[in-house]
């Protein structure tokens, strides 16, 4: 894909913008009454299989069961899904039976290292190991309910395809959360493994539920959408000691505190966040086991966000540069790896084709209920495919009447609780996003 313009003509992109655009003949005064009758005929099924993926969660590159059922019903529906993409992922493509463009619908299918505390009759009892520990294993974040949708929209698409012009690619991708330590994962590994080898679509689509906007909300922006996600691990040594005499090692704990907070002062003074904003935060600290011994090192990890991509390069070199020297005046010494793997690029919504699609979203949830998102500092490995070609992501309100969203327990959280009227909405968005798109005479 062409790559896009700078990122403050991207930012004037937005949707206030988008929205005076030409748009294309295919869009839709208002829902196909196609797309109405396939949520209806198949609502039952997405909201059973969201509960059963819910109940049966399985961590990032380890999704056998829940693959192993996306497969079998995909065969059921007459369909030749090739199987074991970047470990786990699942393939399809429906052959409508009319020429057409080619576009691609992608799912993520991973669960997270959470403990359930929502009081639900199908919550999840499952447990895994995660870096050497049990762990409680939970849907926190609603990829039951993307895969859910996904399986919903293949079974409305495989019914109507001998009218259907063009092909559609269903993506049922593993590790969104990313993959374990020293394993590859995810959007990139799909990539790798020859996902658009033989078949490159012309537009890529991928939703995503979110407790920010109430059920029956959608929302969606042109240009840069969700940040730029990068790991950083940070291990200083000092010398070990007994807590009574500091004088005779060289203590990493007091160092690493000190790393911490001259860290801050990156973004606070360092960076120009009246430009795009940006985050570092240190997520874990471990040192020590003993309250009375000085221990030889302590490690951290955290993750910084970005926008902007000489942003992201100065402030991994800051980073760096203060682990290296606030822990050399302590006497310790640090190792620092900024980035410690390849990170998630930023998630970008093809201008055009927002604009293009943005009547799709407001034909099935109305007007006053798609509204433009902020900048979102949460990252999403779809942004892969948006590098590959022009893709747009949109978010599903999924938190319940009466609750408010901006308090509600967020994605991620063990209390993360999904109204499932947000299955309907989704499946509706999407459907009506493929069927006009496909349906488009100037369509690619």
């Amino acid at each position: 894909m062409k790559r896009p313009l700078s990122v403050a003509l991207r930012c004037a992109l937005s949707l206030g913008v988008l929205a005076a655009l030409p748009l294309a003949a295919a869009a839709q005064s208002g829902e196909r009454p196609e797309v109405a009758a396939a949520a209806a005929k198949v609502k039952a099924d997405v909201v059973a299989w969201r509960r059963d993926f819910h109940q049966h969660p399985e961590l990032s590159n380890r999704e056998e069961r829940t693959s192993a059922k996306v497969a079998e019903h995909l065969r059921k529906l007459g369909l030749k899904p090739l199987t074991g993409i970047a470990r786990h992922g699942v393939v399809a493509i429906i052959e409508g039976g009319k020429p057409g463009p080619k576009i691609a619908l992608r799912a993520d299918m991973d669960a997270l290292p959470v403990t359930e505390q929502v009081d639900l009759p199908f919550a999840s009892k499952a447990t895994a190991t995660f870096r050497g520990e049990t762990v409680g294993v939970m849907h926190a974040c609603g990829h039951d309910a993307h895969t859910g949708i996904l399986l919903g929209i293949a079974d409305a698409l495989v019914a109507m395809k001998k009218d259907l012009p063009g092909q559609v690619m269903l993506v049922f991708q593993p590790a969104e959360e990313g993959a374990p330590a020293n394993e590859e994962g995810g959007a990139s590994l799909m990539l790798k493994d020859g996902l658009f080898k033989d078949f490159k679509p012309e537009a890529m689509f991928g939703l995503h539920v979110f407790s920010t906007l109430p059920a029956g909300q959608l929302g969606v922006r042109g240009g840069p959408l969700m940040a730029a996600s990068d790991r950083f691990s940070i291990k200083i040594k000092g010398r070990q000691t007994h807590g009574s005499t500091p004088w005779g090692g060289i203590d990493p704990i007091v160092a690493a505190a000190d790393v911490v907070g001259t860290a801050q002062t990156i973004i606070s003074r360092r960076t120009n966040i009246a430009k795009l904003p940006a985050v570092v935060t240190f997520g874990s600290i471990k040192g020590g086991i003993r309250y009375n011994i000085i221990p030889d090192d302590v490690e951290m990890t955290g993750t910084i966000r970005t926008f902007d991509e000489g942003m992201r390069q100065a402030i991994f070199k800051d980073l760096k540069n203060v682990a290296d020297h606030v822990s050399a005046a302590h006497g310790a010494h640090a190792e620092a790896q900024v980035p410690d793997q390849d990170g998630n690029p930023v998630t970008y919504n093809d201008p055009a084709l927002t604009a293009r699609m943005l009547p799709s979203l407001k034909a099935v949830a109305g007007d006053k209920n798609v509204i433009e998102m902020p900048l979102v500092m949460g990252a999403e490995d779809f942004s892969y495919y948006a590098k590959e070609v022009p893709a747009m992501f949109f978010f599903v309100g999924s938190t319940e009447a009466g609750v408010d969203p901006s308090t509600a327990p967020s994605n991620h959280s063990p209390k993360f609780k999904l109204d499932e009227s947000s299955l309907d909405i989704g499946l509706r968005a999407m459907l009506q996003v493929t069927l006009d798109y496909l349906n488009a005479p100037n369509a690619g």
